[in-house]
């Protein structure tokens, strides 16, 4: 892929779950070559990549339009990065992580505690927290050094919601928001212990249940739709239920 084809894939899928296009808008290509100031076969070349991914389908006219997500979607999509990251969790315990990788984790507990322990948190630490726990999980999928696994990951942060980070600015409009960040933080202690001491088995099972925080965001967030689109404009791709 070439980098116009990658600068162009990359916009556009920004575009997509910031919620720049509403369910069942057409994506031509000759108005998104001009938005992006590119030719259209990189933007051709892009969209078949995104129905690759899931993030678009094609339309019953020719070419693609934006398709609408449900709400168990995003849920199962959540669950299944639960289950890869803590597999990879599980192989850095049973592998061994080098000295850097555990520096580098502790250094984002530090920092996350900075931000959640504290009697109030501010936007600032929101966005620090955010900015901890993108590079905390991360650090997990990249130093267990599973190729497929990092694979599998860069498909799944590319889904609605699914992203470590994607739900949390929910948090920031709750009064629970702070105790569940600090819940979470408490999880990210409790998976660098594990896998500094070698057990598999827990930092799996810690992997799989911290995602469950994000599902609650997600519930959150579909009973307040009019709060949620402010946070989070992308949130009206998604339906509730089963059915688009």
């Amino acid at each position: 892929m070439d980098s116009q084809q990658s600068r162009v894939l990359v916009q556009l899928r920004d575009m997509i779950l910031k919620g720049e296009f509403v369910p069942g808008e057409r994506l031509a290509e000759i108005p998104l070559a001009e938005k992006l100031e590119a030719s259209r076969t990189p933007v051709r070349l892009a969209l078949a990549s995104l129905e690759h991914e899931g993030l678009i389908e094609q339309s019953p006219s020719g070419g693609y339009q934006m398709r609408r997500f449900t709400s168990q979607e995003v849920a199962d999509a959540i669950r299944v990065r639960g289950v890869i990251e803590g597999f990879a969790a599980r192989l850095l315990a049973e592998d061994g992580a080098s000295r850097q990788l555990l520096r580098d984790l502790k250094d984002c507990l530090d920092a996350g505690d900075r931000a959640v322990n504290k009697p109030t948190m501010e936007i600032d630490d929101y966005a620090a927290y955010v900015e901890m726990n993108d590079r905390f999980h991360k650090l997990i999928v990249e130093g267990c050094g599973n190729l497929a696994l990092k694979r599998v990951m860069d498909m799944l942060g590319g889904q609605p919601f699914a992203a470590p980070s994607a739900m949390l600015p929910m948090q920031s409009s709750m009064e629970e928001g702070q105790q569940w960040m600090r819940q979470a933080h408490r999880t990210h202690h409790a998976m660098v212990q594990a896998i500094e001491r070698g057990q598999g088995s827990r930092a799996q099972a810690l992997g799989e249940e911290h995602v469950e925080i994000a599902r609650m965001n997600l519930d959150y967030a579909l009973e307040r739709p009019e709060l949620a689109a402010e946070l989070m404009p992308g949130i009206k791709l998604v339906s509730k239920g089963r059915n688009a």
